[in-house]
């Protein structure tokens, strides 16, 4: 049931919906709609949505530039996005495609124009006129459709169709640590435990992300049932739409699949048993300070150069924990997770590659079938 004098309803599903109108066109009214998990949390978004309507109305006509469109696009959507999101969506708007294509009107932004574009980035775009990665030109693309579906959803003609071009993504080598590698690297934590050294060993046999290991308190884990709840993330992100201003988040994951209950090893319970403080971050011991994904990478890098192991990001921890499941035979949707992925087809196209001994022995299985006895 609504509250009296508004269009907000808690569903059934537990969540409150908050329906506004988007539009009134020939006589027709369309509406959209928010959601959330309280009232006072989808009554907000509904204001800020309301607000944005009513600084940048629908025209129903071609006459508006993509400048104009494309901001109205980001003001509506960051309603639902995380600020990480919206600070990458308006580096790519300022940075690439409104210098480009800001002054002209959807009308006449051709398919051409949007390949020779996407060319152009591949070839010579960048800082340093290098050349963009065709991920990240991926990214541009999927804002400049966006941009598309939310103007034709208003009734603005649009010349363009982002999805008329096809990238060829470049296959990205990860970094795993070797067996001798990973040795070295455990024999040098366990000589030297501190606080990070623990943090290191925990990812190690845990796969979880930095950000995750940073925003991990005690209270997270459970020392007598041996498991490790993962709920947050931190991440640093910027404040006003610049690069000048940051501050540090602690949030919920990027996705749902992302929030995991992971099984701890008896190899590390000591460890994890000897450091323990209720209510305290696991990385400073202390309730209300916390050390940031930034200090933890440039912590490890320190850790790689004192036991002479080439150079690593952190996230090579995750890697390598992933691969060791599958070298030890774990199933392949148990780890999916664990890692926190949103399907098994990332876990099995990342890191499901057999290794060249591993060909080799089956292949010579064949050996066994046909000897001659």
């Amino acid at each position: 049931m609504s509250r009296t004098g508004e269009n907000i309803y808690k569903r059934k599903d537990g969540r409150w919906e908050g329906r506004y109108i988007k539009e009134r066109i020939e006589g027709k009214t369309k509406y959209g709609a928010v959601y959330a998990r309280s009232y006072r949390e989808v009554k907000q978004k509904l204001e800020a949505v309301k607000q944005n309507l009513d600084k940048f109305p629908s025209s129903g006509t071609d006459s508006a530039k993509l400048e104009e469109i494309g901001r109205q696009w980001l003001s509506e959507a960051a309603v639902t996005l995380k600020k990480t999101s919206i600070n990458k969506y308006e580096d790519i708007l300022r940075c690439y495609i409104l210098p480009e294509f800001g002054e002209n009107r959807l009308s006449e932004i051709t398919n051409q124009d949007l390949t020779d574009f996407v060319n152009g980035l591949l070839l010579s775009g960048g800082v340093n006129s290098q050349g963009l990665k065709p991920a990240t030109v991926a990214e541009i693309l999927s804002a400049m459709n966006g941009i598309r579906v939310y103007a034709m959803k208003r009734d603005y003609a649009v010349a363009f169709s982002a999805e008329c071009i096809r990238l060829k993504r470049e296959k990205k080598e990860i970094r795993v640590f070797s067996l001798e590698e990973e040795r070295q690297l455990l024999g040098h934590l366990r000589e030297n435990m501190d606080r990070t050294a623990l943090g290191v060993l925990l990812c190690l046999f845990t796969g979880i992300r930095v950000g995750e290991l940073c925003a991990l308190r005690w209270d997270d884990i459970d020392i007598g049932a041996k498991l490790m709840h993962i709920s947050r993330t931190m991440q640093r992100v910027r404040t006003d739409g610049t690069d000048s201003k940051t501050e540090i988040r602690i949030f919920a994951p990027k996705s749902s699949s992302s929030v995991r209950t992971i099984p701890l090893p008896d190899i590390i319970m000591g460890n994890l048993e000897k450091f323990y403080v209720s209510g305290a971050f696991v990385l400073t011991g202390d309730g209300s300070r916390y050390m940031e994904p930034r200090t933890m990478q440039n912590r490890f890098k320190r850790l790689l150069v004192s036991c002479g192991i080439r150079d690593a990001n952190f996230h090579a921890t995750r890697h390598t924990f992933a691969t060791r499941c599958i070298e030890l035979g774990f199933d392949v949707k148990s780890l999916s997770e664990v890692l926190g992925h949103a399907n098994v087809a990332i876990t099995m196209n990342r890191y499901v590659h057999p290794s060249m001994d591993h060909k080799t022995e089956r292949v010579n299985r064949f050996s066994d079938l046909f000897a001659v006895g």
